[in-house]
């Protein structure tokens, strides 16, 4: 009797359950009765390693709300995903790599495999794309690097790419004026010229020259990478003490997003603009337009900025995809000069248009070969017009007699009028391919590059110059904490001939730490860097002065040394690093005397005569440190602090006072850093951010004899409130307590500057 109640309870029980089960949920019951579909695979990196840990969901297509399943990848990528048989909407996800999705249709006991190759997404703050010839994650890259992110440009509430360098390690920003002003900038204590920029690839700097940051905008951009170090290996000329790379938005979604803004403030400033992206299958675009105007501080200081900007992908493949992207930015301001020294100049303009576009086709032939073929173009064109004299000298040998019945009598100054115009443009097109393996890798590329000016205000209607290199970088892993980085770059130039560059690095973790002491990075980089003359310092025919085909390129060697070090379960990042530059054969400028032809030409020539040529030789040596501070989720600080012992070495016959060897070089401060405390709780986020330079060597070149402009602090706030359903209040105040400066002598900058507007994005974020 028992024997026959225990066995008729042992088998009641579970069709019991069973029951209760199906009352509870019909859906489960009706799966147990039901055959599963399973979707397995292998996710794999560019190198053809497995990727683990990525997180595989899966959910109705047709019912949004419905429940989700999930997998995990293993060590070597393998994934297996059980679900009831339906259509699915599946993402394959784990940063920094692009994350995946499709749409599948999955039957009864279907067994679908799906492998993917999943590539590095170049936006992530953990990747890094510019210091070396693939993208690399952040810890592996051996060149010093700062990211400057989407988030933190929109909690700065900048307008200006020059605005968010200003805080950015080892960047010190040289202005002539206010909105609009031609604005330089210096890196790790190199010359303006000294700093390659790209957008998405293309360089923009006109030949042999620096970029004037004036008319760049930050619409449409997601991050900016800040390379510190010559990296002419992988770069060619212009990339004599770092390369700047500003990387366009691209869209994500399925529902398109769109944003739109408008805002007034100080100085009759109205600014608008809009940013539309999204995903229609394996097409992503992302477009943007902004609309500038300030009537600025004071006479002929107002200045028009439009941008334009757009980036398209598709992806054949999850190895083979096309990018196109384009970006203009067109201004035109008012220039009243060195006011403080001089009356202003009252119908003097500036205008510069800057295009860029690159192209990308990104293709694999097996599992570790991969190829990249892409060309970019950029255009510049810049032009001065004044047509009036606003003021003349008084001293006849000053040889300024007064031209306008309303000029301004002046000792000795003198407003020369006329119009001046300088049009660049660079083409150029790469084939690289690299053949990677899960602890090493290798790139050989070919570039073949056109560069045009046409100085007709110099006598210089049309030059050309055809330029072509190749290069190889090596990547090595001898253990999962040691990268190493290596490669060269041989480089034909139309003017100077043919030069040869390495670049060599190494990052080693030292300590894997948790807790309170964290992990501990060690780097160290050595690279050299060059850079081609400007077509006027090769062609030029002005006033007496020639150009001078022979001129070698400007050279550079540098080496870095960085210590990174996490605390508090990474809530803290501190990092310090030492660099070293020395400059030779820097191009400058002298007068030739009869006496003694010291520009040694023959036959003799009359004096005054002016010729460029290489003898200079400067130095840049100093640390820069930087900690961030992640206190709690809402509140977290930043700070950084650069020394920078620039000093002039050699100097033959200097043309300014400040040139003088044992001088630190023009407009680089000693020391100067920043410090931004960011706060975001609930809808509300605020950001207080201070910025600090000592004094500087600089020159007011009027013959004055000013040599120094004073140090100052500055600070900025900032901060936006979500109202909820897509729109948001913002406002700022630049120069919050309104501190007269000067980042360029004679050039006063923008006081308190208070702007507020009002965006509203859709869909609504959360």
């Amino acid at each position: 009797m028992k024997t026959n109640f225990f066995r008729t309870s042992f088998i009641l029980t579970p069709v019991f359950f069973l029951f209760v089960l199906a009352l509870r949920n019909p859906a489960a019951a009706a799966q147990s009765q039901s055959s599963s579909a399973f979707l397995t695979g292998t996710l794999l990196d560019s190198s053809g390693a497995g990727i683990a840990a990525v997180q595989i969901t899966a959910r109705s297509a047709d019912a949004p709300d419905s429940q989700l399943w999930k997998a995990t990848s293993s060590t070597d990528g393998a994934y297996n995903l059980g679900v009831p048989p339906g259509r699915y909407h599946v993402w394959f996800q784990r940063p920094p790599f692009i994350a995946r999705d499709f749409i599948l249709d999955l039957t009864a006991n279907q067994h679908r495999k799906l492998d993917l190759t999943l590539q590095l997404e170049p936006l992530s703050s953990s990747v890094i794309v510019t210091a070396q010839a693939e993208p690399t994650l952040a810890n592996q890259t051996t060149a010093p690097v700062s990211i400057i992110t989407r988030e933190e440009i929109d909690a700065r509430q900048s307008v200006g790419v020059a605005d968010v360098l200003t805080f950015a390690t080892g960047v010190a920003i040289g202005r002539t004026g206010p909105e609009g002003g031609s604005t330089s900038v210096f890196l790790n204590g190199g010359n303006s010229n000294f700093t390659k920029i790209l957008v998405d690839g293309a360089p923009i700097n006109p030949p042999g020259a620096a970029v004037d940051f004036s008319t760049l905008t930050l619409d449409n951009i997601d991050k900016i990478e800040i390379v510190r170090g010559a990296e002419s290996a992988i770069y060619g000329t212009d990339a004599v003490s770092g390369v700047i790379q500003l990387f366009t938005h691209r869209g994500e979604t399925s529902t398109p997003e769109i944003s739109m803004y408008s805002e007034a403030g100080s100085f009759e400033s109205v600014r608008g603009g809009a940013q539309f992206s999204g995903l229609l299958g394996p097409f992503d675009y992302s477009a943007a337009g902004s609309y500038f105007h300030t009537d600025g501080q004071g006479p002929d200081d107002d200045f028009l900025n439009r941008t334009f900007s757009g980036n398209f992908g598709y992806a054949i493949s999850d190895t083979d995809s096309l990018r196109v992207t384009f970006r203009d930015n067109n201004s035109i301001a008012g220039i009243p000069g060195q006011i403080l020294y001089e009356p202003p100049n009252l119908d003097q303009r500036y205008t510069q248009h800057l295009f860029s576009a690159s192209g990308r086709w990104d293709f694999a032939t097996g599992k570790h070969w991969h190829h990249q073929i892409s060309g970019g173009e950029s255009y510049t064109l810049q032009a001065s017009f004044n047509p009036i004299q606003s003021f003349y000298a008084t001293d006849p040998n000053a040889f300024c007699p007064q031209a306008n019945p309303a000029a301004v009598p002046t000792l000795e100054f003198c407003d020369f009028t006329g119009n001046s115009s300088f049009q660049y443009n660079r083409s150029n097109v790469t084939a690289q391919t690299s053949y990677l393996l899960s602890n090493f890798g290798v790139t050989a590329g070919y570039e073949y590059e056109v560069e045009n000016a046409f100085l007709t205000s110099i006598n210089v209607p049309h030059a050309r110059r055809n330029n072509q290199a190749g290069y190889l970088d090596f990547r090595y892993r001898p253990h999962p904490r040691a990268s190493l980085n290596f490669g060269g770059r041989a480089e034909d130039n139309g003017n100077f001939g043919t030069r040869v560059v390495p670049r060599a690095g190494a990052s080693l973790i030292l300590l894997y730490g948790k807790g309170t002491r964290g992990d501990t990075l060690f780097r160290v980089f050595y690279g050299e860097g060059i850079k081609e003359p400007r077509f006027d310092q090769i062609y030029g025919d002005n006033f007496g002065d020639f150009g001078n085909p022979s001129l070698k390129p400007e050279a550079s060697k540098t080496w870095t040394v960085g210590l990174e070090q996490k605390l508090f379960s990474d809530h803290v990042e501190l990092n310090a690093e030492y660099f070293s530059s020395r400059f030779y054969d820097m191009v400058t400028f002298a007068f030739c005397e009869m006496t003694n032809n010291y520009c040694n030409l023959t036959p003799l020539v009359p004096s005054g005569f002016g010729y460029y040529f290489n003898t200079d030789i400067a130095r840049a040596r100093g640390i820069n440190l930087r900690g961030v501070g992640k206190f709690t989720h809402w509140l977290n600080l930043a700070g950084n602090y650069t020394y920078d012992d620039s000093r002039v070495i050699k100097a033959s016959d200097p043309f300014d006072i400040t040139e003088l060897p044992g001088n630190h070089l023009l407009r680089r401060p000693v020391n100067s850093g920043s410090l931004t405390l960011n706060a975001a709780y609930r809808r509300l986020t605020v950001t207080l951010g201070g910025y600090f330079t000592g004094i500087r060597t600089d020159s007011d070149f009027l013959g004055l004899g000013y040599t120094h402009n004073p140090g100052y602090a500055r600070f900025d706030l900032s901060g936006s409130y979500q109202f909820g359903h897509g729109v948001s209040f913002y406002a700022r105040a630049t120069n919050l307590f309104d501190k007269q400066y000067q980042d360029a002598l004679g050039y006063p900058a923008l006081g308190r500057d208070l702007r507020a507007g009002v965006r509203y994005t859709f869909p609504n974020p959360r």
